[in-house]
């Protein structure tokens, strides 16, 4: 098997290899393989932070009408390894558009195959795992050369991805509404809807490092700590980690979503492993154990906390409870600690794009900070 101009291959770490066609910028690129299960969302997908080193498969056959625009890009670029969709549309028809997303992947040089069975793929994974994945759209790779070099690539699992998506200096996003709190959010590959949800409710964010020392943090006289999603494996995060326990040692205000929710537990003293395919897509359900309800919500992850998910457990930081679940697989999808002011949750209340079920958090996080400014 010899790559011709138009062909482009899906090379799986376990031999399978997909054909397609040419799509977006031509060349190789690798990555971890996921699939995405939203209809719609795939500017917001393919400027996600946590999509670093992964290569992102659509398992809606049709993607792409909408094209592109400013106001949809949740950071400063695509991040996405590869992007592999079924049918890409030929024509961008959206009175918000301003380009097309063949342009975009163009633009920021991302590898694309199409006219691939999406779906089939995303079975295989469900079946199989989620693995090394290669896309090659150039160059004259016989099958063999082509499955070596994809297992030749570094696994996610013990990857440190964050330092590649943080920003380098700090930056602050105002509060829209005047400035009723301050909060430091370290970034380990936020989305830029998060911030804004903190604006439209009168707190201004200050991005800082992932490699931010705990004592600027400190000296800053924030009101909360915001912890945020990224990519990579919470397990090699143990720098963040200890700096999540300083914070906690402070009682100063934690949330964190996503990758910090991951941290998070891990600050509490809890393990993190690899789940098999992740949770990816905007309609997965979870249940609110504080609330007795099921909320539908946006995920992108690919690694769980595993912490008792039954009664009270106990850190050095007293008693907390697991407060949410997935209803697919159990997973644990929320932690909050019963006598101090933190908790997390490993979905993402901020859905762009996605269902809005879960955006009463930044709600409750803004009341926390209330309650802990008054003391």
């Amino acid at each position: 098997m010899m790559v011709n101009a138009s062909s482009g291959y899906l090379v799986l770490d376990d031999g399978t290899i997909f054909e397609g066609e040419a799509w977006g910028a031509t060349g190789e690129a690798f990555g971890e393989i996921v699939f995405t299960t939203g209809m719609t969302g795939y500017q917001e997908t393919l400027t996600d932070p946590s999509y670093f080193n992964q290569v992102v498969v659509m398992t809606a056959p049709h993607i792409g009408n909408t094209g592109m625009n400013k106001s949809d890009e949740e950071s400063r670029r695509i991040w996405v390894s590869a992007f592999v969709v079924r049918d890409p549309s030929p024509l961008v028809s959206n009175w918000r558009s301003e380009r097309s997303l063949e342009d975009e992947l163009n633009k920021y040089g991302v590898v694309g195959l199409s006219g691939v069975d999406t779906r089939a793929i995303t079975l295989h994974i469900r079946e199989r795992g989620a693995m090394r994945v290669g896309i090659f759209t150039k160059g004259n790779l016989t099958r063999e050369e082509m499955v070596t070099r994809v297992r030749n690539t570094p696994q996610m699992a013990g990857s440190y991805l964050a330092d590649s998506v943080s920003i380098q200096k700090s930056e602050v996003i105002p509060a829209e509404i005047g400035r009723d709190f301050r909060i430091a959010a370290l970034d380990l590959g936020i989305k830029s809807a998060t911030p804004r949800n903190f604006a439209k409710r009168g707190v201004e964010t200050v991005l800082l490092p992932v490699n931010t020392d705990v004592s600027e943090i400190e000296r800053g006289g924030f009101d909360g700590v915001f912890l945020s999603n990224g990519p990579g494996d919470p397990s090699r995060m143990n720098d963040v980690v200890a700096n999540v326990r300083s914070v906690l040692d402070a009682e100063i205000p934690i949330f964190g979503i996503c990758f910090g929710h991951q941290i998070l537990g891990r600050a509490l003293g809890f393990d993190t492993y690899k789940l098999r395919f992740g949770h990816r897509g905007i309609n997965q359900p979870v249940l609110n154990r504080l609330k007795d309800r099921v909320e539908i919500t946006a995920h992108n992850h690919g690694f769980a906390v595993e912490a008792p998910t039954e009664g009270e457990f106990s850190t050095v930081y007293g008693p907390g409870v697991v407060s949410h679940i997935s209803l697919n697989d159990g997973v644990v999808e929320g932690l909050k600690l019963l006598d101090r002011p933190a908790f997390s949750v490993q979905y993402h209340p901020e859905a762009a794009g996605g269902p809005h079920d879960a955006n009463y958090l930044f709600d409750e996080f803004v009341k926390m900070l209330g309650q802990y400014a008054k003391r």
